[in-house]
């Protein structure tokens, strides 16, 4: 066991002791110290240890489902909240399965697969997967947390106004639960009174393209009324409105101590000591001045804000202990009470406020004027009444940033990315300048993901992200649209040589691996590129000939850059026919298997066959597999398709063995997508089983780059693959990233020289080398090579020349029906190959 190698406790519950002694057994055996196993008989005993005992698994054993045993299970879980809770079956009863699942289990396992090699390696999948589960779980609960924390209502709607999402301050506000605020409108609350004057504000305020702020009395559930202080903010979606942030303050407090502010206004002279407690009572600041704009009052509360104490200020000038600036421009922003008492009216602060405190701390703050008369009615001075919105100026600037930037990266998503395009597209059509858009898609990343975890995908999206930032300038945009998609838009570039140079560099940086958590991993770009003009005029035209562009460097290879052209439109049109298709064809059982023989170079012989998949389609007649296959890999239908091959490959071994044929081994292309499937072993055992053929009869041909993307991950499995007796060879050897280093650790029987190389032998010196040293190497690797594409008899005379084991090709014979493979094994008089 690594150092650094979390140690997992595993609770088993279960009545057998042989049973415990295997599932310890295949946890805790040599060099598998990651596991802690203690064992339990019944769930009281599991129960008692859980209450003083945390574990990272709980495994239970599941017999003979009844009442007792499903309320055990509800039982245990409630102690195995935070532990990954995992129940063992005989067989995948989808009916059982689903029924433990809503009693509390997490997941299950199949007691059949037990053993040393699958047990701890589908454990540390459910372990990551259940820890990122939990960790986002805490992650949404801290969300809700701090939103249901703050004193403000929060009230998001759509465009229509209609509620999507209330805090607890609103639903206590509005007296009605979250489930049924999601029914309501935000215009329902408002009196009737007063929405005559709301729907004014508000219209002004879409008029204006501005903030919407206003006071108004709220209908609560009750029917009773208090007073609220409502800022919407709208958020985009490029042009178009994406709803509304809205906050509400009860602010019913302060509306009666306005009330009251006022009744004292003609009292103060004779109950100052009065006036005085009870300004100071209140939660929002007040100060007085008189007409020349000296200070003549603060309470408590602007004592505090402003720093200034109210004996320390009295006389001063007000902008002096008063000191406000705009936090947008840093000038000073005009006094309130100077218009409040010249005009005689109640005047409110400027937006975007920031009080300067005597110490130099800033705070944001709304306010409103008033001009205060003396027993005659004359305006004798001004009182100003403020209060602190730091928290709720935070809190929308949050909202803001978590609507316009990816959880996990932190670069600008979708939404922000189409603004940010559309601002560039403006600027480019105003002064002339091109701009382009590079749609970034990482191949195979789903192998990664799924074979390592999300855990580890997540710190590769992140890994990736910093590198395609390294690639720009700080002018241009990297977003990620989700997944493994991303696109940067460089916002101004002289011409299609510029963008080459950053696609370049884009390519050449993620080539260099990542070490991610002691995992050594290889990622590949596929770039599309649209430009702005020739390729679009708008965010989506432009958006979608990049990802068109996208699927064409797909289909040309992969880790590569692809420039947009009309015609792949149709290409694109195509591609999404054939998928249709090709989902039809899968249903329809529309494939069939041609096999093509291999020959002993040196006596003549078949000794092994290639299965080769065709697809005959009803319309468009004979399809080959270079037609449709990166389609299914790409669309994930290349896994049911390969063990669709496998199963017919093993069918068509068994008919041959039951009628007396002799049987040479058969190759089956294996896909990186089939490789890294979590169930491909356990697929293949099974196929192998079901069919009763020997392993010795199937090879598994796979490509030197599927090897290369997780090098530690595929030596396990090729050992796997290996000790069921499974013959195992590098497809297209030579053609791919490789390193002999590693090569030589791979458990490979046979090397194929890609048809490449052998194609120019004759002609090509360079060729004629590349294929000398691979047969060399083979024989000092005692791996048997094979050269495919054999066509020529000066080819096949030169292979024989350099002691080339086997040949492939047309020379010898073309892919052919079972029927004709069936012909030429009985003419061969020799035995057996194995």
């Amino acid at each position: 066991m690594k150092d650094d190698q979390p140690i997992y406790k595993v609770l088993l519950v279960d009545k057998d002791p042989d049973r415990a002694g295997l599932v310890r057994k295949s946890l805790c055996g040599i060099n598998r110290g990651n596991y802690h196993v203690k064992w339990t008989r019944s769930i009281d005993d599991s129960i008692e240890r859980l209450s003083r005992e945390e574990f990272s698994v709980v495994l239970l054993d599941l017999q003979d489902l009844n009442g007792s045993t499903s309320n055990d299970i509800h039982r245990l879980s409630k102690y195995a909240k935070s532990t990954l809770f995992v129940v063992m079956l005989e067989n995948d009863d989808v009916e059982l399965i689903r029924k433990v699942i809503a009693q509390g289990a997490d997941d299950y396992l199949d007691k059949s697969q037990l053993n040393h090699y699958w047990l701890p390696n589908i454990l540390n999948c459910m372990i990551d997967s259940h820890s990122s589960r939990y960790q986002l779980t805490l992650s949404e609960t801290k969300f809700r947390t701090m939103s249901d924390n703050s004193p403000l209502g929060i009230f998001v709607s759509d465009s229509q106004g209609n509620c999507i999402y209330t805090n607890a301050a609103y639903q206590k506000i509005s007296g009605i639960d979250f489930k049924r605020t999601q029914e309501t409108n935000w215009t329902t609350a408002v009196h009737p009174d007063d929405r005559q004057r709301v729907y004014a504000e508000w219209q002004q305020a879409e008029l204006e393209h501005a903030d919407f702020k206003t006071e108004f009395r709220f209908l609560q559930n009750d029917e009773s009324v208090m007073w609220t202080r409502v800022h919407s903010a709208p958020m985009k979606a490029g042009k178009a409105s994406a709803g509304y942030v809205q906050t509400f303050e009860d602010i019913s407090a302060r509306k009666v101590n306005e009330l009251e502010l006022k009744i004292a206004k003609e009292a103060l002279y004779d109950a100052k000591e009065q006036a005085e407690v009870t300004l100071n009572s209140i939660g929002d600041a007040v100060m007085t001045s008189n007409l020349k704009g000296r200070v003549t009052y603060l309470n408590k509360a602007a004592e505090s804000m402003t720093g200034w104490s109210c004996s320390e200020s009295l006389g001063k000038p007000l902008a002096e202990v008063f000191h406000i600036i705009n936090s947008k421009t840093g000038k000073v922003v005009a006094d309130p009470s100077i218009r409040a008492m010249k005009e005689d009216i109640i005047v409110g602060l400027a937006s975007d406020s920031v009080l300067i405190r005597r110490d130099g701390l800033e705070s944001p703050i709304e306010d409103s004027a008033a001009p205060i008369h003396d027993r005659h009615g004359k305006v004798s001075g001004a009182v100003i009444v403020f209060h602190d919105v730091t928290q709720s100026v935070a809190m929308a600037q949050k909202m803001a940033h978590l609507a316009h930037h990816d959880f996990l990266t932190r670069l600008p998503n979708r939404l922000l990315l189409e603004d940010r395009l559309l601002q560039a597209l403006m600027q480019a059509k105003r002064h002339t300048k091109i701009l382009a858009l590079l749609f970034i898609d990482l191949d195979f990343f789903k192998y990664i993901n799924d074979s390592l975890g999300h855990f580890v995908g997540d710190k590769l999206l992140k890994s990736v992200s910093a590198r395609l930032i390294s690639c720009v300038r700080n002018a241009d945009t990297v977003s990620r649209l989700g997944g493994d998609e991303f696109v940067i838009l460089l916002s101004e570039v002289e011409g299609a040589l510029d963008v080459s140079h950053i696609a370049e560099k884009i390519l050449s940086s993620l080539a260099q691996a990542h070490h991610i958590d002691k995992n050594e991993l290889h990622i590949t770009p596929s770039i599309g590129i649209s430009i702005f003009p020739e390729d679009g005029n708008d965010v989506e035209t432009l958006l979608k000939n990049a990802d068109t562009a996208m699927y064409n460097a797909k289909e040309k290879g992969r880790n590569r850059y692809e420039f947009f052209k009309s015609e792949m439109n149709i290409s694109s049109v195509k591609r999404m026919q054939v998928e249709v298709r090709l989902r039809r064809a899968i249903q329809n059982k529309e494939f069939f298997l041609h096999y093509q023989p291999k020959y002993d170079l040196a006596t003549g012989k078949i000794n092994g066959l290639e299965a080769l998949i065709r697809w005959e389609d009803p319309k468009r007649g004979l399809i080959y597999p270079k037609d449709f296959i990166p389609i299914a890999e790409e669309c994930g239908l290349i896994v049911p398709l390969g063990q669709w091959v496998l199963g017919e490959v093993c069918r068509q071994i068994r008919i041959w063995m039951d009628s007396d044929v002799t049987v040479v081994p058969v190759a089956v292309n294996i896909s990186a997508l089939e490789f890294r499937h979590k169930g491909f072993l356990e697929a293949v055992k099974q196929t192998l089983k079901s069919t009763g053929v020997a392993a010795q009869f199937i090879e598994l041909e796979l490509t030197e780059s599927l090897l290369m993307h997780d090098i530690e991950s595929s030596i396990q499995l090729l050992q796997s693959l290996k000790k069921l007796g499974i013959k195992l060879a590098i497809d297209d050897f030579g053609t791919g990233f490789s390193s002999l280093s590693y090569l030589k650790k791979f458990p490979i029987d046979t090397l194929k020289i890609d048809q490449s190389f052998v194609h120019d032998i004759i002609t090509d010196a360079d060729d004629a080398t590349i294929v000398s040293a691979v047969i060399g190497m083979g024989k000092n690797l005692n791996q048997t090579v094979i050269a495919e594409g054999v066509e020529t008899l000066a080819q096949l005379e030169f292979l024989q020349t350099h002691h080339c084991d086997v040949g492939q090709g047309f020379w010898f014979s073309k892919p052919v029906s079972a029927d004709s493979i069936d012909l030429l094994l009985r003419a061969q008089t020799s035995k057996l190959i194995v």
